[in-house]
């Protein structure tokens, strides 16, 4: 119950991810507040929530649109009153194009949900919390941010802004009590991978295993909790370690077949 008495939206939170988040911080305590542009989905949420005996209301939101951000922080503070935490999870996912395919409308539409989007509901959340001088911040970027995926410079130009705005935020709320941090997920099965596929591209992953969407609740609730009430600015990495190699398992110099046979106990 770390998260007992605190109120949180978590956008996005109808699934993957998002709704991992939203599940945890309500068996931790929290009352939560599910935004999500999918009503089945965000509705599903609450229902598994309610059913273990936590307290959710679904919204829904487009984070991208103005007004409904504003009533989605009307219609948290009608239901469970003063903002404790934000977590920024809602994004496009799907936006795989070659750069010499792109046009203004697919660049624009990624920027306004993955990044305009989080800067609508932080600017909100801000407003509330800095009165209180308390409140939790969490961004959701992507590995993203540090290296590039093939056909996607808008999705990752957006978590880069995500990391950088995540740092700037840190610094203009911290003399409020506001700490800003962000989560950065791995490759991450939120959508339901297909065995095979999860299998081999578990074998470029240093813990030998593609995340789940469980893997990134508990690094979200330390940094809701009062267990993170000193680190701001801060990106957790959450990626069983992909992102500190140089090169995958298929090109190093040392490959997986030259690691020497431990027989695991227990």
């Amino acid at each position: 119950m770390r998260l007992e008495g605190k109120v949180a939206i978590v956008t996005g939170g109808g699934s993957g991810i998002g709704r991992a988040i939203a599940e945890r911080f309500a068996a931790e305590g929290a009352a939560v507040v599910v935004a999500d542009v999918d009503v089945a989905n965000g509705a599903a949420a609450v229902a598994a929530i309610a059913e273990h005996g936590g307290r959710a209301r679904f919204v829904a939101c487009d984070v991208a649109d103005e007004a409904a951000v504003d009533a989605l922080f009307a219609l948290a503070g009608e239901a469970f009153g003063p903002l404790d935490v934000l977590v920024n999870n809602a994004a496009l996912t799907a936006t795989e194009r070659h750069f010499l395919e792109a046009d203004r409308t697919w660049w624009d539409r990624i920027l306004a949900v993955n990044l305009t989007g989080s800067f609508e509901t932080c600017l909100r959340a801000a407003r509330i919390m800095a009165p209180l001088r308390r409140g939790s911040i969490i961004n959701v970027s992507s590995g993203a941010a540090q290296r590039a995926h093939r056909g996607n410079a808008a999705y990752d130009a957006t978590k880069g802004g995500i990391d950088a705005f995540t740092r700037a935020l840190a610094l203009d709320l911290g003399p409020y009590g506001i700490r800003v941090n962000g989560l950065v997920p791995g490759s991450i099965d939120s959508k339901g991978m297909a065995p095979d596929l999860k299998a081999l591209r578990g074998e470029t992953i240093p813990l030998q295993r593609v995340g789940d969407t469980t893997d990134m609740a508990g690094p979200a609730v330390f940094l809701a909790s009062d267990d993170a009430a000193y680190v701001s600015g801060h990106l957790l990495v959450v990626d069983g370690g992909l992102l500190a190699q140089q090169r995958s398992p298929q090109v190093d110099i040392f490959p997986l077949s030259r690691f020497p046979d431990v027989p695991a106990s227990g």
